[in-house]
């Protein structure tokens, strides 16, 4: 599938396993994807996050994905369904962290590189990549860029895509960073779902 990356979607890709290598994870993530994309310049995809403020906001989008990381990865959805039945998030997590120290529902414990050193992709990762795939032929692109996958970001149920909707980055606002207001995607919309 890497074949149909476009150069800057393939930068934004290594860039993840750049950004994997400075956080010291063994797994490359979709917030890992998400950060590289956000430092990328010069894209359709750059233009629609500077439009929509993330380039200003980087620093809370990593807080923000920071915080979901502290909860072991619980989005705000799955917090607040918890909450409903009276398990307080904040709660456990701060007597685990008393426990075991900061940041130790954050995961990534063991080495599970392979002996060749490259880092791997979660499924969570690959489902980005694989949905941003989806996306472009949707739209009728032959090859993925930049634009595909962050659309695929805000598609892809999860943590980022809660962090980037509570930036303002929704599907339907990054469609319209990148293709104005009335794109007609085809079955895109059933791929948001």
């Amino acid at each position: 599938m890497f074949e149909r990356f476009a150069k800057g979607a393939r930068a934004t890709v290594t860039g993840a396993v750049t950004q994997a290598e400075r956080a010291g994870a063994d797994l490359v993530t979709e917030e890992h994807l998400l950060l590289s994309l956000l430092e990328r310049k010069g894209s359709r995809a750059s233009f629609a996050v500077a439009a929509l403020g993330l380039t200003d906001r980087r620093a809370s989008v990593a807080a923000s994905l920071a915080d979901a990381r502290r909860r072991g990865g619980l989005t705000r959805a799955d917090t607040d369904a918890l909450a409903g039945i009276g398990i307080d998030v904040a709660e456990i997590v701060s007597r685990i962290e008393g426990a075991h120290g900061e940041g130790a529902l954050a995961g990534d414990r063991g080495s599970r590189r392979w002996w060749s050193g490259h880092r791997a992709f979660t499924p969570g990762a690959k489902a980005v990549l694989e949905k941003s795939l989806r996306i472009a032929l949707g739209r009728g692109d032959r090859v993925i860029g930049e634009e595909h996958l962050l659309l695929a970001l805000t598609a892809t149920p999860g943590v980022v895509a809660d962090v980037l909707a509570e930036h303002g980055a929704t599907y339907a606002t990054v469609e319209r960073a990148l293709y104005g207001g009335g794109a007609e995607g085809g079955g895109l919309r059933a791929e948001a779902g």
